[in-house]
């Protein structure tokens, strides 16, 4: 299978199995002398981590990163930097009813179609289990980007909307849904609640902030910086929408309000009077906030039974057992940071190679 890779002058490639011993990621075209260590990896793996409230799967890992490679006496090489993830509490046997049926909006029956051979136990190489790798990838991504700030936040959950008046960035660390808005996410409990036990899912939509990109990064025509960004959230598995700045909004909105107007700054510099473009222009980036949002569809495996078909193309209704996400996208932002940080980290070192001084 191809594609496991991504980057461009820096790059990533994952491997492994949701059901396998381990799972990994080698990233290559780290500068040497970068510090690293597990320490500095684990608390970005922390967030995504399974089992850490009843409103994510109760599989147990502790997504513990070893570093085997590309790093000595605390500091990078220059060489391949390879993370091993070993899985602790895989349960392949709930899969076993399921192996020859295809879960409806599931990659099963596509895998299937395209190799003649899928691994059923949780997915395999399709399982959301994956994005523990591009969270360890954009955890030493951020070690060459210090400067600027990348936070996310569930927005809505559901068809419940946070209240964007009430938005506080500290407020996303002490609730489990990574909710800005304090009355929304006591909400937001009774009504997940509510869809677990039903043995139903819901899905959400995540907003990224990276506050001091710095201006010119990206490139025009094919290279611009949202498409990349773009390709980066569309690969998390379940993702079906993103949207920069004012997003689709932006349909509704008159044009003289739509552009977002200047003005010279105290500084002397050029000052936006608002973002409705997400921070980026023409592709390249303003240096105002990158602001993107993405949408999560609902967990695939429920336990409401689903017509279906198996793989000798008799009707079935399928039922997945075992600990699934009743909302995947809650363990969404921690991939969708990283997936944004590993992108603004290519973009420098590539801006850098060609001479720009950011």
């Amino acid at each position: 299978m191809a594609s496991n890779s991504f980057g461009q002058l820096l790059k990533f490639t994952t491997w492994g199995e949701s059901h396998g011993p381990a799972i990994g990621v080698v990233i290559d075209g780290l500068p040497a002398g970068v510090a690293l260590s597990p320490e500095l990896i684990q608390p970005y793996m922390d967030k995504r981590k399974p089992g850490t409230s009843k409103f994510v799967t109760q599989r147990q890992e502790s997504d513990r990163v070893e570093i085997l490679s590309g790093v000595f006496e605390g500091q990078t090489t220059g060489h391949p930097v390879s993370l091993l993830i070993k899985n602790e509490d895989a349960r392949s046997k709930d899969y076993d009813d399921i192996k020859d049926q295809w879960r409806p909006g599931h990659a099963d029956y596509t895998y299937d179609v395209k190799y003649g051979v899928r691994d059923h136990r949780g997915s395999g190489r399709a399982s959301a289990r994956e994005t523990a790798c591009r969270v360890a990838a954009g955890a030493v991504a951020r070690r060459l980007i210090p400067h600027i700030n990348i936070r996310g936040a569930v927005v809505q959950l559901g068809p419940h909307k946070i209240d964007r008046s009430a938005w506080d960035w500290a407020e996303v660390e002490n609730n489990p849904f990574w909710c800005p808005d304090k009355q929304a996410a006591t909400q937001w409990e009774s009504y997940l609640d509510g869809v677990r036990k039903e043995g139903s899912s819901c899905g959400a939509i995540i907003e990224i902030v990276a506050s001091g990109v710095p201006a010119g990064l990206g490139e025009p025509i094919y290279g611009k910086l949202e498409a990349e960004l773009a390709s980066a959230i569309m690969s998390i598995n379940a993702v079906k929408a993103v949207e920069f700045g004012a997003g689709f909004a932006l349909a509704g909105i008159p044009g003289h309000e739509a552009a977002d107007a200047m003005r010279s700054g105290a500084d002397g510099q050029p000052m936006f009077m608002s973002n409705h473009a997400g921070g980026i222009l023409g592709g390249i980036s303003t240096g105002q906030d990158v602001v993107l949002r993405f949408a999560v569809k609902p967990t695939s495996s429920i336990l409401t039974p689903r017509p279906s078909l198996d793989k000798n193309g008799q009707e079935v209704d399928v039922m997945t057992k075992g600990r699934h996400d009743p909302c995947v996208g809650i363990r969404a932002v921690p991939v969708g940071e990283a997936m944004v940080a590993f992108v603004l980290a290519d973009q420098l070192l590539r801006a850098r190679a060609l001479g720009q001084k950011l």
